[in-house]
Order: C-alpha cells, then structure tokens, then sequence
C-alpha cells in the first residue's frame, strides 16, 4: 500500500489537493523558516569544506613541503569525502577551493549568510566579482560588497559589484579587456540529434548587440506574419541568425514585396551604456555599464558613444546620486530621456531587464486620474507590468523616484531609484555634503566654472543650477573636450 505524502506540517496531501488550511500566508512564513534553515546548513558545508582543505594543507605539511604533496593530500581527502557526499573527488576539490576562499577573504559576508541575510547566489556573486581586488584591499570590498548585499537581489547586487571591484583592481578593466579579447573565438561543439552549439567568445557590447538585433528582426517577422508563421522567438532567432551568416542578409525576409528589399535587413542593434563623463573625454578609465549586463572598459564605451547618434546627459541629485533632470528638457520624449536615465532597469523589486527593453508605466493608472508626470511614471517589463495589472501587487511612488511596493500579503518592499555612474556634482559640494538625514536646500546654486581655453583640458563641474543656460554652458564646454578626445586633431 502507497503511503500518503506528507507536508512540512504534517498532515496528509493527496495530488494537487493542498487543503484548505494552507494560505499565502503560511507559506510566506515557512519559506522564510526554510530559507533560514537552508542558509544555515550550506554554510555549514561550507565551514566544513573549508575545514578539510585546512586539514589537506596541514597533513602535507610534515613531508615535502612541495606542490605535488599538497595536491596529493587535497585529492586523497577529496575522495574520502566524495564518496560520503556522492560526488566526484574533482567536484569536491573544487568545492574545497572556493570554501577557503569564502572563509578566508570574506568571514563577515559567510556570518551574515549563515543567519540567512543573504544567499548562497549572493555570496557567489561576491566572490565572483572580488577576484579582481586585490588581497589587501578584499575587506573593504567586503564590507561595500555586504551592504549592497543586504538591501537588494543578487542579480540587481552584481552589476554594481564589478563596477566598484573595477575600482579597487590594480589593472584597469581597459587593460585585461585587451588581453582578454585576444581570445575571442568561434567554436562549434556537436550535439544530439543532427544539433550543435555555435558558441561565439566576444565583448559582451557586441554580445549583447547580436542578440537585441536577432530579437527584434525575430519580433518584426512575428508582426508581419502573425499566426502564419509556427515558430516560436528562439527559433526565428536562429534562423535569422543563420541567415546573416551564410546570406548576409536575411534569406526568408517576410517584409519584402517583389524586388524591392525588405526592413528586416536594416534593424540595427541598440544596446544601453550608461558612462562617466570623465572617461567619456579620456581623463580616466573607470569602466562603463552595459546596462542589465555588466562592465564594459571605457575604450569599447568611448567607440560606442563615437558612432552614437545621440547621447543623453544626466543631472544626479549631490546627495543620493538619482538622476533629477536631463538637459533640454521638453516633454513626451524628455521625458522618456529622463525616466529611461533615472530608471536604467525594471523598477519591480529584483529585476534587471533594461529599461530600453521596458515599457513606461503610470503607477497611478491614467484612466483612474494618474498624470503624465515623472512622479507617476516608472519602467515596468512586459512580466512584471502584467503582475502589477493582474495580481494583488500595488505600488505607490515616492519623491525621488522611489517606489514601494506591497505584495499580496501585506509586506513591503522599497526600490530606490538606482544610483547612475554618470554623477555631476559641483567642486564646491564635493566636501560639503547635506547629511542624509536633513532636507536638500530647494535651490542651492553655484557659479559655474569660468570657461576653459580651447588648449587646457581640466575637470568640469556641473552648476547645480535651475537655469537652463548655465546647464547649457557647461555642456558646450564638455562637448568641446568630448569631440578633441573622440575626433583628436591630425598632427
């Protein structure tokens, strides 16, 4: 006879059937207990992983004193524990090496995701984004890495990350992109069924370039041909991918009529960097973010912003970093300039989807009264823009550009505007900072800069300054050093 399954409270389920006594919110309740426990267990693991590479290290230790014999201790204890843990004796050595390396370098992040304020996904992405610092300086990437880590996802954490570990490296990302780029290479590994993968190794610009490209030609054959053609996304993706390589333009084009050419074959790549003015005109190399991706060297990102038909400037507010006004401001598209600059991403809490990749959402539905207005607007992905209209998820959005929302429980979540890399603040508040805790003078302003000679290239500051020509001398000014850095003269 078939014993009944058990749930985690004991009683008997049959099939889908959870009983009447389970709620949303008993299971919020235990997943937080599970979580909790999961935490505490992997780092348990964890320590004792560590523990075992300890043990490796000091058995080797009476021999030679030589690499070989330390390996040869590491494997043989490897193996002892693959087989209690049932896996091989080379996963597990891998495992032993990244147990020190988080128990080593970073105690404080191993204690806090062993009390369950962060994950296992989170300590990984520390770790991951840490190996660029180096040694002397991993406690105070700890200690940045665990703040961030503490407040948001670890999808929303990473990119930041790698930013801020860029910072603290010792080779600029501009450098090791370099050296890393001489790699780039096309393989094809044989699969099943008459498949294979083609795996291309590229910048991730170009990366991800290729697929904003395949995925809009994929949607305008769907718009073109819609209930006609029986393939889903990925498939036209493919195809179309296909096509380029072997045809150079698209082979099926169901937007050409006769012998004119189709559309399909113009769609462009659009990709979202956001970069800091001063390595925009050359004056450091702090790295760019590819937005919902990851750093990019500020040499791919000045190419970039070379061939971009267009740049949005960004005003950040001095004290908190959100993006407050874009310069010439006009509204319906300065608008979409300024909430695409202050959002970056999907604004739900843990999403990364870029914002050029989102849609504009008014937080207060305009049929129900809501404005047309930055304090009402915010960028939602299709998913988490149909959860917002379907499901018992509400938001309400603050000043700043910070939105709360409520989960169908009751429980809230705040999603602050994300901090840009492009802050322009003026020398003079640089080390005069209002505390977090007091209000923001309405109006401080500052004189702008005294204007720079042609032949001097020097930092600029922004005015902080609601005129509308003191925003715009400044930008002649930059845009005189942006076109020497981008278009330098022939000697």
């Amino acid at each position: 006879m078939k014993k009944p399954a058990t749930t985690a409270r004991g009683g008997d389920c049959a099939g889908d059937d959870v009983g009447p006594a389970v709620t949303l919110e008993g299971l919020v309740v235990r997943a937080e207990t599970v979580s909790a426990r999961v935490c505490a267990a992997q780092v348990a693991e964890v320590r004792m992983l560590a523990d075992a590479g300890f043990f490796a290290e000091r058995e080797a230790t009476g021999a030679r004193a030589s690499v070989k014999a330390h390996d040869m201790a590491l494997r043989a204890v490897a193996a002892e524990l693959g087989g209690v843990l049932r896996l091989s004796d080379r996963t597990v050595q891998a495992r032993i090496g990244d147990a020190r390396e988080m128990v080593e370098h970073y105690p404080t992040a191993v204690d806090a995701w062993e009390a369950g304020l962060i994950t296992r996904t989170h300590m990984n992405v520390i770790v991951t984004a840490g190996r660029a610092v180096p040694v002397e300086r991993r406690a105070e990437f700890e200690t940045e890495a665990l703040e961030r880590s503490l407040t948001d996802t670890p999808n929303r954490v990473r990119a930041g990350l790698e930013i801020y570990a860029e910072q603290l490296a010792e080779r600029t990302l501009t450098e090791r992109h370099e050296e890393a780029a001489r790699e780039r290479c096309v393989r094809v590994f044989p699969g099943r069924d008459g498949m294979c993968d083609v795996v291309a190794t590229v910048p991730m610009v170009i990366g991800d370039a290729i697929l904003d490209r395949l995925t809009r030609m994929g949607q305008t054959v769907n718009d073109v041909s819609p209930g006609d053609d029986e393939r889903g996304i990925d498939q036209v993706r493919a195809d179309v991918f296909a096509d380029l390589l072997l045809a150079g333009t698209p082979a099926l084009d169901p937007t050409r009529h006769g012998d004119r050419e189709g559309a399909l074959g113009a769609i462009r790549a659009q990709v979202q960097v956001v970069i800091p003015a001063l390595a925009l005109v050359g004056h450091d190399e702090s790295s760019a973010d590819l937005v919902g991706r990851s750093p990019i060297d500020a040499d791919t990102a000045r190419r970039l912003a070379r061939n971009a038909p267009s740049l949005t400037r960004m005003l950040t507010d001095p004290v908190t970093g959100t993006v407050t006004a874009v310069d010439n401001y006009r509204p319906s598209w300065a608008q979409r300039r300024h909430l695409r600059a202050r959002d970056q991403h999907c604004r739900f809490p843990g999403c990364r989807q870029a914002a050029i990749r989102c849609e504009l959402d008014h937080t207060l539905d305009h049929a129900l009264g809501g404005a047309t207005a930055l304090s009402n607007l915010a960028h939602l992905c299709q998913r988490h823009h149909s959860m917002k209209q379907f499901t018992g998820w509400a938001v309400r959005q603050l000043p700043g550009g910070v939105l709360e929302w409520t989960s169908e429980t009751g429980r809230s979540y705040r999603e602050n505007a994300p901090t840009p890399a492009v802050a322009f603040t003026p020398a003079t508040m640089a080390t005069t900072r209002t505390p977090p805790d007091q209000p923001i003078p309405a109006n401080p302003r500052v004189p702008p800069d005294p204007p720079i000679p042609p032949d001097v290239a020097g930092d600029l500051h922004i005015p902080i300054d609601p005129d509308p020509d003191a925003i715009d001398r400044f930008f002649e000014l930059l845009e005189i050093q942006l076109d020497r850095a981008l278009d330098p003269a022939p000697f």
